[in-house]
């Protein structure tokens, strides 16, 4: 016989979800004309491993399909965003990188969406949402399973 669902996990799963769809949707509206969400997130993704990145890698980070992927660098391609280069030793892979235009671009993001951001970090005690991260974290690796 199964057990009922643990109520304080159902509670936890429930604000996460909540956050995610407001977040999604506050940001996404306060995002440059034409940036999605998914524009903003790979190129801050960029910005911050300062290197190359494979179309699968990246679809991996994200938890995307590859045809996900590759549809969002190729818009953030066409718009002068990521540069998208061969691999020298393997012509069948790829390698992404953030241009100047897109780190432009995501500075821009950051900006627009910063009293978002202010307003989430005076919400809580700086403590507070400095203990959550790691527990977030941790829910965040067993959600995504072992590595394959």
């Amino acid at each position: 016989m199964n057990s009922p669902a643990d109520p304080i996990a159902i509670s936890i799963l429930s604000e996460i979800f909540m956050v995610d769809q407001l977040a999604r949707g506050r940001i996404g509206r306060l995002l440059p004309k034409g940036m999605e969400l998914s524009h903003f997130s790979v190129l801050n993704h960029l910005a911050h491993v300062h290197d190359e990145r494979s179309p699968a890698e990246l679809a991996r980070v994200f938890n995307v399909t590859r045809g996900a992927m590759t549809n969002t660098l190729s818009k953030l391609e066409m718009a002068g965003y990521v540069h998208i280069r061969p691999d020298w030793e393997d012509a069948r892979r790829k390698f992404v990188s953030i241009s100047p235009s897109g780190r432009q671009a995501r500075d821009a993001a950051l900006e627009a969406v910063a009293p978002v951001l202010a307003q989430l970090a005076q919400s809580s005690e700086p403590e507070q949402l400095k203990a959550t991260l790691p527990v977030l974290r941790d829910m965040r690796r067993m959600l995504a399973g072992p590595e394959e």
